[in-house]
């Protein structure tokens, strides 16, 4: 599902599925990073572009190179919450998957000083109603999409990632992509022409805070 049907939407309106505005702003993410080569090559790509973006991160990865988180936060983008593990909600306990993304908002914000450390993204985007209100309870701010790029997915290509975004966007938009091993190939050979199509047809850029 590259766009996400406005059922699902009206069903979850306590989730941010997108952030409507008259300006043409539109919200790059990249989801499971940091990681090594790969998000650091997305950053090059974005300071070329002089846009700013949202990197929701994996606390295991934070743990592992916490240089690349600095260099996310010393470049001015955002940094989110994608549990400490990557659970899938639909298939963990409330009381651990609250728990593994407390970890991971433990972990960042001992370590950095992040702007808003509670802007959280469910991995696979799979999370029950009780989680997310018991998330939100706890102060977090729950950040689906309404475009989805599937450049994690190996059987399609960079050409096709690119098209998933460029026919899907409109003003208010977040878009997905992944700073992944996974996505590597995808998202290295699809983000500077989706980028540069989305600027030549008016959209601005920003970071969710």
């Amino acid at each position: 599902m590259i766009k996400v049907p406005k059922i699902i939407k009206l069903l979850f309106f306590n989730q941010v599925w997108n952030i409507p505005n008259s300006e043409n702003t539109i919200y790059l993410t990249f989801d499971d990073g940091p990681t090594p080569e790969i998000t650091e090559r997305v950053l090059e790509i974005l300071d070329k572009n002089q846009i700013k973006a949202t990197f929701f991160c994996i606390g295991d990865n934070v743990r592992k190179y916490p240089e690349i988180v600095q260099k996310i936060l010393s470049k001015q983008h955002s940094v989110g919450n994608h549990t400490y593990s990557h659970l899938k909600g639909w298939k963990t306990p409330t009381n651990i998957y609250i728990s593994n993304t407390e970890a991971c908002r433990i972990k960042l914000n001992s370590q950095f000083t992040i702007q808003n450390s509670q802007i959280f993204r469910p991995p696979y985007g799979k999370i029950t109603p009780w989680q997310s209100y018991k998330l939100r309870k706890l102060g977090y701010k729950i950040i689906m999409w309404d475009v989805l790029s599937k450049d994690y997915n190996a059987s399609i290509s960079a050409e096709k990632c690119y098209e998933n975004v460029i026919d899907n966007v409109v003003s208010g938009s977040i878009i997905v992509f992944h700073d992944s091993f996974k996505a590597k190939k995808n998202v290295l050979n699809s983000l500077e022409k989706t980028i540069e199509t989305l600027k030549s047809k008016g959209f601005n850029f920003e970071k969710i805070a």
